[in-house]
């Protein structure tokens, strides 16, 4: 199995020490991403870690496919136990870093203990520093971008940065590389920051060898030519179909449509778009700089989810100001998300629907943790009750769209989740939109034949944030070329994804999660059924839980194989 190359860096930023381990037999096994860091999370984090203590720790990780040269490789991955959801979770950002990390010549970095002092830590093939900063407390990312390269030379692709939202635990803080592109969901950033990491730098010139195909270039080159909705509106192409169908949710999910949709549509967003965005070595180019001309904003994005959260969700129909809100979290280092529904909460709690003025206000203090942004700042699942509103979250984590009233595999894909109410840990939604052919497509309604297919996706995206391949790749990797680029039969690569689910849930079965987790806040038909065939369909008991002889095997399996 093709898999990155390097050893572990463990950095303790408390004790101020740097081990180097071989760990060629994990790499061996589990590949690279996603799949390294809960492997080692899993075996080095103490079940009972204070996500925002001494105890958590933080991986950094690359895949084989950021050895290559190939699009939909720009990205890398960070695991942690969550201070959002209370369970270990994984994000993943595109960007510039991944190459700039694999010059270290590490296969990850693991960062543990907390810091006296506000630090930045610079990781080289030459060793790692600490530069003590406490004149950038509560500095923007772009106020420590800027910092960062005017006394190291470092452009922004080289760094990890948290902003103020991290530094004060805001528990859906990011963290921000490449100035604006985020490992958003789940509030990492807010790790960091209990340890008084203000940012990471990755450089050097030691990237080992890792043979990638030839096929790499043939995905390169279809990616360049292929004529592509998102080429010109990214994710925000899809914004008038889920709307049409009623998958978008809307007035904190009153409604499953938004009749202001026009104001912020994949045609606005395209109308505001100046020039291409893409991430390192990916010719698909679907990023979003976007400039507003009559007020001089700019920013990158807003992409579909944020489209929903500040836009349909807020009941905001000006694409400006959608990508006002947008930028302000970028430059706090929030959740876009997480954030948006937030404040979609307190919108409906006060009747303040569109209240543009009020919302950029709130971001600003949710970041700060000042007055109402104290309490915002925990998120839904901690204040709904405080706010009188519904808990519009799965294990902690805010909706995205992609509404699975509607539709109803991507709702039981919510529910199964380990990240919880995230769209992007099986993608089952293009699907039953579908985007997808019609002999792969399923109908929207109800959950028969989903829960296998369910399963499937999920273990395919563990491989994806493995290897490390962008999820957007999906009309370019087959199955034959994933086998080819990872050297491996694609059933035992599906085999590895169930292993990855299964020791994240492992892990948080260990932390008191069960079926009583796996839930909704509305009802879909067949529900329970659909639960317990995907139980069986991985072969975990019937509470949610998995046996721990699942754990290290192949988790992926029916039940009787």
């Amino acid at each position: 199995m093709r898999h990155v190359r390097g050893p572990l860096c463990s950095i303790d930023v408390g004790d101020r020490t740097v081990e180097t381990e071989d760990i060629d037999d994990v790499l061996e096994s589990y590949v690279g991403g996603r799949a390294l860091g809960t492997k080692l999370a899993h075996e080095r984090v103490p079940f009972d870690a204070d996500p925002l203590g001494a105890d958590n720790r933080l991986y950094f990780a690359t895949g084989p496919m950021q050895h290559s040269t190939m699009s939909f490789t720009g990205r890398m991955s960070a695991t942690g136990v969550s201070p959002l959801t209370d369970g270990l979770l994984s994000s993943n950002a595109g960007g510039f870093l991944s190459r700039n990390f694999t010059g270290t010549g590490y296969s990850a970095v693991e960062i543990t203990g907390a810091s006296d002092d506000l630090v930045i830590v610079h990781v080289t093939d030459e060793g790692v520093e600490f530069e003590a900063v406490p004149d950038l407390a509560e500095a923007t990312v772009p106020e420590t971008c800027a910092y960062i390269e005017g006394e190291r030379d470092l452009g922004a692709e080289h760094t990890v940065i948290i902003g103020p939202a991290g530094e004060n635990r805001v528990r859906f803080a990011s963290m921000m590389t490449s100035e604006e592109r985020a490992f958003g969901r789940g509030g990492l950033g807010a790790v960091l920051g209990s340890k008084n990491v203000k940012a990471i730098t990755f450089d050097g010139d030691s990237t080992a060898e890792v043979d990638i195909p030839p096929v790499q270039m043939e995905i390169h080159g279809e990616a360049a030519q292929a004529d592509h909705p998102m080429k010109a509106q990214g994710t925000t192409s899809v914004a008038e179909y889920a709307n049409m169908v009623e998958a978008l949710p809307s007035y904190y999910f009153e409604d499953l449509s938004f009749d202001g949709i026009d104001g912020i549509s994949g045609d606005r967003v395209e109308e505001k778009k100046y020039k291409k965005g893409t991430c390192s070595s990916c010719a698909f180019a679907c990023k979003l700089p976007t400039r507003d001309e009559a007020s001089d904003l700019e920013t990158e994005g807003p992409e579909y989810e944020t489209l929903m959260a500040f836009g349909s969700n807020s009941g905001v129909d000006d694409i400006v100001d959608v990508m006002k809100s947008n930028k302000l979290c970028d430059e706090y280092g929030l959740d876009t998300i997480s954030a948006g529904d937030t404040v979609a909460a307190y919108l409906a709690s006060e009747d303040e629907f569109g209240n543009v003025d009020l919302i950029h206000d709130l971001v600003e203090r949710i970041a700060y943790r000042e007055g109402v942004g104290d309490t915002l700042a925990e998120g839904i699942d901690r204040v709904h009750d405080e706010l009188g509103v519904e808990n519009w979250s799965v294990k902690g984590m805010e909706f995205a769209a992609h509404d699975g009233r509607t539709l109803n595999g991507q709702g039981l894909a919510f529910a199964t989740s380990n990240r919880g109410a995230d769209h992007m840990y099986a993608e089952f939604y293009p699907y039953e939109y579908p985007l997808v052919g019609e002999e792969d497509a399923f109908q929207k309604e109800g959950l028969e034949d989903k829960p296998p297919k369910l399963v499937e996706l999920e273990n395919l995206n563990a491989v994806k944030d493995s290897a490390i391949f962008c999820k957007f790749s999906r009309d370019f990797l087959t199955e034959e070329r994933i086998e080819t680029l990872l050297d491996a039969d694609y059933d035992d690569l599906l085999a590895l994804g169930g292993e990855v689910v299964a020791l994240e849930r492992h892990f948080n079965n260990q932390r008191g999660f069960d079926r009583g987790d796996d839930r909704l806040p509305y009802e879909l038909p067949d529900f329970e059924q659909g639960l317990e065939e995907y139980y069986a369909e991985r072969g975990w008991n019937d509470d949610g839980t998995v046996p721990d002889t699942k754990v290290g095997g192949d988790s992926g399996a029916p039940a009787d194989d």
